[in-house]
């Protein structure tokens, strides 16, 4: 008796072992394939085109990667950006004009709020400067979003001691609330002025397509009303021109017979602010419904200021570039 550990036994020799051949219809095994694995064909195709992680793209585009200049980017046309052109953005226009006051060398640039890190514009992006190690590698700046201007301005001596306090904040409030409302009416939901006004400026140069034009020109006037809608639930034209009529009598009695508002000797922030609606709204774009403009030609020390703020700041503006 063999244990199961004993090998196999031989044939014995006077007998052969039979010989096993495959029958003429016996078929090889196929080897089992997962339902995850890719064809052949794709799996080639994949093979001439393999993954890559690319580096992360340089922001924004259409920069160098040295800077000469500052360039601080925003809505505008690109004859009236080589130009430092007024932005026909108010907030672009504020924060322009802010940096003009203070002799900020700067370069605009056409830009989208989707090339901004914030995902509003305007931006700065600093001059780079090389390093002083000797070895030649060139230095930039953080992007500098639009709320740390001043900061940034301050930084590097070039700032001004700003009004502050309630009093500042409560006339600041009209531009931001009254003044903004009304504008974003007159812009996005007065029909006249959204077909020659708004849809050029924001709407025509983004796109050729017909139907994303059209989905864009939604989502403009779906976010003016939706932001109209959070201070009031009915939207009322004639209240709204009435609020704004209400705020630019308030600055104008504010501004008086001086200069710069505020008796500074030296226009700033808030000069920079009234200015950005004032000069769009009497002169900076050509409007077919021109009710607010009405309302505020009816101060003429705002049209003053809005004048000088022109003449001594862009005094190479070409007439009907915006």
């Amino acid at each position: 008796m063999s244990s199961i550990n004993d090998p196999p036994a031989s044939p014995s020799p006077s007998i052969k072992a039979p010989t096993t051949r495959p029958t003429s219809n016996a078929r090889p095994t196929a080897p089992t394939r997962s339902w995850l694995a890719l064809p052949p064909p794709l799996k080639h195709l994949f093979s001439l085109f393999p993954l890559r992680t690319l580096p992360a793209s340089p922001l924004p585009a259409r920069t160098a990667s040295h800077r000469s200049v500052n360039t601080l980017h925003v809505f505008s046309s690109y004859s009236a950006a080589a130009n430092n052109a007024p932005s026909f953005n108010p907030t672009c226009l504020k924060w322009q004009t802010y940096l003009k006051f203070l002799g900020v060398k700067f370069q605009t640039v056409v830009s989208t709020n989707h090339a901004s890190p914030t995902g509003v514009l305007p931006f700065l992006l600093p001059a780079s400067s090389s390093g002083n190690d000797g070895d030649g590698e060139t230095w930039h700046e953080p992007v500098v979003a639009s709320n740390r201007l001043v900061k940034w301005v301050r930084e590097r001596g070039m700032g001004r001691e700003e009004m502050t306090g309630m009093r500042y904040e409560a006339y600041m409030a009209l531009l931001d609330h009254r003044i903004r409302r009304a504008w974003l009416y007159t812009l996005y939901l007065s029909a006249e002025n959204f077909k020659h006004v708004a849809y050029p400026l924001y709407i025509t140069p983004t796109t050729s397509s017909s139907p994303v034009r059209h989905a864009l020109s939604n989502t403009l006037q779906a976010a003016a009303l939706a932001e109209l809608l959070t201070t009031s639930p009915t939207i009322s034209p004639e209240t709204l021109y009435e609020e704004a009529d209400g705020a630019f009598e308030a600055l104008s009695t504010l501004l008086g017979g001086e200069e710069w508002f505020f008796g500074a000797d030296q226009p700033g922030l808030f000069d920079a602010s009234v200015f950005a609606y004032t000069y769009l709204l009497v002169g900076g774009l050509e409007w077919r419904d021109g009710t607010l403009g009405r309302k505020l030609k009816r101060h003429g020390n705002l049209i003053d200021h809005a004048r000088r703020v022109e003449s001594r700041y862009y005094p190479h503006r070409k007439e009907g570039e915006v």
